[in-house]
C-alpha cells in the first residue's frame, strides 16, 4: 500500500509552510499528498449550523490546496476535513501516512519552535514520523548543500527507524547524511568487567563510541551507497551536540520513545530540546 505524505493545515502561516514542505517532499518521493484539517463545531456561532461551518472550513482548505497544486501540477492531492479533537484526529491521520507534517510557530532567534499541547500530544501518540516546520521555512535551504542530520545512540537497533528515515530523505534530495553520536563519562559504578573489556578492545571511550556509530551506520551505507555520510562523535549532552549541528542542517532527525506519566505523554528530553531550539525543520521518528 502506498502511504501518502500527510500535512495538517489550519490556515495559519506555519501550517501553510508545512503544506509547502510536505508537497515538495511528496514530489521528491513520488508519493501522493493528503491534506487534513481537524475542526470542531462552534456552538457559539448560532447563526451558522454544522454544515455551514464545515463548508467554511472546507473552502479554506481547498484554497490552500489550489495554491500548492498550481506549484506542483503533477502532484496527486486529496483533502480530508475531519471533525474532532485536533490531536487525536492528526495522530490518526499519521497512522496511514509515510509521515505527518505540521507547522510550528517560532518565536525569536533563540527558541526555534513553540510546541503547544496539540503538537506534543500528536508527536507522543503518532506511530509514524512527524515533521515540524516553521513559518518562513524556505526551499532554498534544501538546495544549499546542507546535510540531513540524524542523532544516533545505543546499539544499531536503537536508532534504526531514525537512520532509515534520514537515509531515505537524503537519497531523495541528493543530500549527505551527518550522523551524530554524543557520549558522556559514565559513573564509576556503572563499569562492569564485561564493559571494561569492550572499552579495552576498542582502545578507550571515544574510539568505542566511534566504533558503535560506525556499526550502526554500516547497513545503511550498504543500502544507500550513493548517499555521502559524515560521522560526528562528540562528548556532551545529546541535545546540545545535535543543536550545534543545526547551522549545517536542512533537516534534523531525532528518535523518540514516548513515556506515559501522570501528567500525560512525554516525548523525551532530547527530542523536546531539539524541537524547541532548532532553526530548521525537525523530524521526530518513533522507535519501532
Amino acid at each position: 500500500m502506498t502511504r501518502p505524505i500527510t500535512a495538517g493545515v489550519d490556515g495559519t502561516a506555519e501550517s501553510l509552510a508545512a503544506l509547502d514542505w510536505a508537497a515538495r517532499e511528496a514530489v521528491r518521493r513520488e508519493l501522493p499528498l493528503r491534506v487534513v484539517h481537524a475542526w470542531r463545531y462552534a456552538e457559539a456561532l448560532a447563526a451558522a449550523d454544522r454544515d455551514t461551518q464545515r463548508g467554511w472550513v472546507s473552502a479554506g482548505v481547498e484554497e490552500a490546496v489550489r495554491t500548492v497544486s498550481a506549484r506542483h501540477p503533477g502532484l496527486t492531492v486529496t483533502t480530508d476535513v475531519v471533525e474532532g479533537v485536533a490531536a487525536h484526529a492528526l495522530a490518526g491521520a499519521a497512522a496511514g501516512a509515510e509521515m505527518l507534517v505540521l507547522g510550528s510557530r517560532g518565536h525569536g532567534p533563540v527558541v526555534g519552535f513553540l510546541l503547544g499541547s496539540v503538537g506534543q500530544q500528536v508527536i507522543a501518540e503518532a506511530t509514524r514520523p512527524v515533521v515540524l516546520v516553521r513559518a518562513g521555512d524556505e526551499p532554498a535551504a534544501e538546495a544549499a548543500g546542507r546535510d540531513v542530520v540524524v542523532g544516533q545512540h545505543g546499539g544499531p537497533e536503537d536508532s534504526e527507524a531514525a537512520l532509515r528515515f534520514a537515509f531515505e530523505t537524503a537519497a531523495s534530495r541528493g543530500a549527505a547524511v551527518r550522523a551524530v553520536r554524543a557520549w558522556t563519562l559514565p559513573p564509576v559504578f556503572a563499569y562492569s568487567p564485561g564493559s571494561l573489556k569492550l572499552l579495552d578492545d576498542a582502545g578507550g571511550l571515544e574510539p568505542y563510541e566511534k566504533q558503535a556509530l560506525a556499526e550502526a551506520l554500516r547497513p545503511w551505507r550498504e543500502r544507500f551507497p550513493e548517499v555521502p555520510v559524515a560521522e560526528h562523535v562528540e562528548m556532551g549532552s545529546a541535545g546540545q551536540v545535535l543543536l550545534s549541528m543545526t547551522g549545517r542542517a536542512q533537516l534534523m532527525v531525532v528518535g523518540r520513545r514516548a513515556r506515559r506519566t501522570a501528567v500525560g505523554a512525554r516525548i523525551g528530553s532530547v527530542a523536546h530540546g531539539v524541537l524547541h531550539h532548532a532553526d530548521c525543520p525537525v523530524a521526530v521518528v518513533p522507535h519501532e
